[in-house]
């Protein structure tokens, strides 16, 4: 049996080790691998953004998490007009990313299916989910339903956020985390995310961009807001600033959690590797290889808006020292019963970042060493020092990273159009429709530098 690093481990297979249905990381990896998924795309696909930006998330997201294959069925040969990869070949973007291109006749019935456009349900005992989204809201409809929203006035968000959506029930699915998986309709408005995203709400069009963000963390959130960011309708050649902080290295278990993140890229710096796919899409990057902390301080010229996605509570206690006017921050759970929750915060708010995660310092995170596949690693040879930084390891997915990005995004996107102004969010990738909310007492006018989106 080979022994697995912490940093090999893929982050969702320690799902399985750690629930005890693995007995090994060779078994998990096995679980993993017989998860699938199909997509099947309508011809419209050649021309609509949206459905494209859809498509390329969706393959991102399942590729690093149903290692069983994603099958692509119907893909025309065409460039791409999504912001995510515009000007480069579609289906082979489609490769690039981890998925499969497969002939309109060879596609499985006995696989789960995705579908995106006007393509007609098939003949199948598994689920078939249809993604569909309109201005500000996104997720899926069973394909049997005949439910679908008017897909117009998309906010480049929203297709984004369909794909994750998609991607958690897929999982849900498979893994047998929620018992409605592959039965009902999951999405969440967000313009306003205790509303039924469903029903059409007063949410008025994107008119404006933020031109100037900091990112703190450029792990598995940090890469979440990057894609967010570039999925939005900015203008060529916008020179949109953004400061990207982060000092680690990538390492092989990022590419299951983080979406900017490849086997080709192990060992070069995040930063590097997110700053050139970011300016690749006309933003203006800087980069900071320095850890954030109570000493970070920007300066007048930087931006002052952060975006932060750190799991660390020194880092998150820090966040109010450093001279942002706005900082959004998400935070992800970690074990068994909470890797699907999502949590957000806003600063400045009621409560001081200081006064909310200081008293975290210094707590580590709990240990399964007791459960089976840990057993087979130390009887295969693994130190107990390997073993603890293993089990220490968080569970991690890629859809729960970038649904959360959706929502930090939309947080700024949302302050920018005049709208509510969120505090606290908290909510969990197994019921986005169970969302609970604490609106801000006061908001000033959003002052940190704005862009026009392109009207299409």
């Amino acid at each position: 049996m080979s022994v697995i690093s912490a940093d090999e481990l893929h982050r969702t297979a320690k799902y399985f080790m750690d629930n005890g249905k693995a007995a090994s990381h060779g078994e998990a990896m096995a679980i993993l691998e017989s998860f699938n998924l199909s997509v099947r795309v309508s011809h419209s696909v050649a021309t609509s953004a949206s459905q494209q930006t859809a498509l390329l998330t969706l393959v991102n997201l399942a590729a690093r998490t149903f290692l069983g294959g994603v099958d692509v069925i119907g893909l025309p040969d065409v460039i791409a007009v999504t912001p995510l990869f515009a000007g480069r070949n579609l289906r082979e973007v489609v490769i690039e990313l981890g998925g499969e291109l497969i002939g309109d006749n060879e596609g499985s019935p006995n696989r789960p299916t995705a579908v995106i456009g006007d393509v007609a349900e098939i003949v199948s005992d598994m689920p078939q989910w249809r993604l569909t989204w309109e201005g500000w809201r996104g997720g899926v409809t069973m394909a049997k339903s005949g439910g679908r929203l008017a897909e117009e006035r998309v906010v480049g968000l929203a297709p984004v956020l369909a794909a994750a959506a998609c991607a958690a029930e897929v999982f849900a699915f498979h893994a047998k985390t929620h018992p409605l998986a592959g039965r009902r309709s999951f999405g969440m408005s967000l313009w306003n995310p205790m509303a039924d995203w469903l029903d059409a709400c007063d949410e008025p069009p994107l008119s404006f961009l933020p031109s100037s963000v900091w990112i703190i963390g450029l792990g598995n959130l940090g890469q979440a807001f990057a894609w967010s960011l570039a999925s939005l309708d900015y203008d060529d050649g916008h020179n949109t600033n953004l400061v990207l902080q982060d000092m680690d290295r990538i390492a092989t278990s990022n590419h299951s959690t983080s979406l900017l993140s490849f086997p080709r890229d192990v060992g070069i710096k995040k930063a590097r590797v997110v700053a050139e796919w970011l300016d690749q899409r006309g933003f203006d990057t800087v980069i900071d290889e320095r850890l954030f902390g109570e000493w970070t301080r920007k300066a007048i010229s930087e931006p002052g808006v952060a975006l932060c996605g750190v799991d660390n509570a020194e880092a998150r206690a820090a966040l109010e020292n450093a001279g942002f006017g706005l900082v959004v921050e998400a935070g992800l759970g970690a074990g068994l019963d909470s890797f699907c929750s999502i949590g957000l915060h806003t600063f400045p708010a009621s409560r001081s970042a200081g006064g909310m995660w200081g008293k975290h310092i210094g707590q580590g995170n709990q240990s399964f060493l007791r459960a089976p596949a840990y057993a087979s690693l130390a009887a295969a040879g693994m130190d107990e020092c390997g073993l603890i930084r293993l089990a220490s390891r968080t569970i991690a997915v890629p859809f729960v990273g970038l649904i959360a990005g959706c929502l930090v995004i939309a947080e700024v996107l949302r302050r920018l159009h005049g709208g509510a102004a969120i505090e606290v969010l908290s909510t969990s990738t197994l019921a986005l429709g169970d969302v609970e909310v604490v609106t801000a007492d006061r908001t000033i006018p959003y002052a940190f530098g704005f862009t026009r989106a392109r009207q299409t």
